[in-house]
């Protein structure tokens, strides 16, 4: 589908004129459902890094997603799928997965259990092309009820926490030139896991003294190395470390968290709900990403339990657009941190939503997901 057929399937026009959210609703809430399905439609899009981004073991300067649409009585929820390539998707997998999809066979998208476990059963994996479903069907059922998803949900909008901003692996002169661009952020966040990880500190604080939060994408391998790290970083001002050693080696995780001072947060160890229990005792918290667990269904459930454990919680996002990152922004009121800057790290974002103001999340009003195209 190209870009001028994928807005138009997006309006709110009908045959019949406009059709208005509320009145959709009203009718399904007294029995008088469509006769009309659910419309999936989806089309790939490349998104483009303001600069390359660098982790411990790869680097890129695009990231392939797939947008996605479900239409129904003229209203239309948008969804994104984000695919950095250590994931194991792509916009050829999502597209295989996507078309074997009979969404038209469900004539009541309120019925969102059951839609999103025919989903979910379709096809192993796929979490990414998963969760693109799971977002426009969360952002189409908020625009019928005309209520954003931190609303139908309960949740404060003035308790969101500010969010990080990501300072990929680089060298001393880019890595000055990006903590300046992210001057209006509270705390920023470090890749590190290379072996010029204290340099990376050392030119982060020449600038500036915000605090810091660090990624070390399972870098580290000695977990005493790891130790005496993380001491020194908390001397720099770090406030948490994600994923500093190898998600199997939970023994020597589990001994680190019980010896850091400061919390350790699964990140690469943690993927779905199921997984969730098996990091209580080996980790302090848990980073949540939509595209890890097939969509906000699931993240809304594998926060609950992870607070319910009393663990930490972080809502976390990929290199995304708009879209995906205000999706993930409704849950962020139940997060203690949040790394939502996805949008903000690309040139060609499609979409606009969520706002980061002085540092801090800040929902809109808007239904469903709180986005609209541009």
């Amino acid at each position: 589908m190209n870009r001028r057929n994928f807005i138009r399937n997006s309006t709110l026009i009908s045959a019949g004129g406009i059709f208005l959210p509320h009145q959709i609703y009203s009718n399904m809430k007294k029995g008088n459902l469509p006769k009309s399905g659910l419309k999936l439609s989806f089309e790939p899009y490349n998104l483009q890094m303001k600069h390359v981004f660098t982790l411990a073991g790869s680097s890129r300067s695009t990231t392939p997603v797939m947008l996605t649409n479900i239409e129904f009585e003229g209203i239309t929820g948008f969804g994104e799928a984000s695919m950095p390539p250590y994931l194991g998707e792509s916009q050829e997998s999502a597209g295989r997965f996507l078309s074997g999809l009979k969404l038209e066979q469900f004539t009541d998208p309120f019925r969102m259990d059951e839609i999103l476990e025919y989903v979910d059963n379709s096809a192993p994996g796929n979490t990414a092309a998963k969760a693109s479903v799971d977002i426009a069907l969360h952002d189409l059922v908020g625009k019928i009820m005309v209520q954003p998803w931190y609303k139908i949900w309960g949740l404060p909008a003035e308790k969101t926490p500010v969010t990080s901003f990501t300072i990929g692996i680089d060298t001393p002169e880019m890595v000055r030139q990006k903590v300046k661009e992210a001057a209006e952020f509270k705390i920023l966040k470090v890749k590190l896991g290379r072996e010029n990880d204290r340099e990376m500190i050392e030119t982060i604080r020449s600038v500036t003294d915000v605090p810091l939060c660090v990624d070390v994408n399972q870098g580290w391998t000695d977990k005493q190395m790891a130790l005496d790290m993380i001491h020194w970083l908390n001397e720099k001002g770090v406030k948490y470390v994600e994923q500093p050693m190898p998600k199997e080696n939970m023994d020597e995780i589990a001994w680190l968290t019980q010896n850091s001072p400061l919390p350790i947060i699964a990140d690469e160890a943690l993927q779905r709900l199921s997984d969730v229990q098996k990091t209580v005792g080996v980790y302090s918290g848990i980073n949540i990403k939509l595209m890890k667990c097939t969509g906000m269904r699931e993240a809304h459930k594998m926060m609950n339990l992870a607070l319910a454990n009393n663990m930490k919680v972080m809502i976390g996002c990929m290199t995304e657009t708009s879209c995906a990152v205000s999706a993930a922004a409704q849950l962020s009121p139940l997060a203690t941190w949040a790394d939502l800057d996805g949008n903000l790290l690309i040139s060609n974002d499609r979409f606009e939503g969520v706002k980061i103001v002085d540092g801090k999340i800040t929902l809109n009003d808007s239904p469903g997901i709180g986005i609209k195209e541009i």
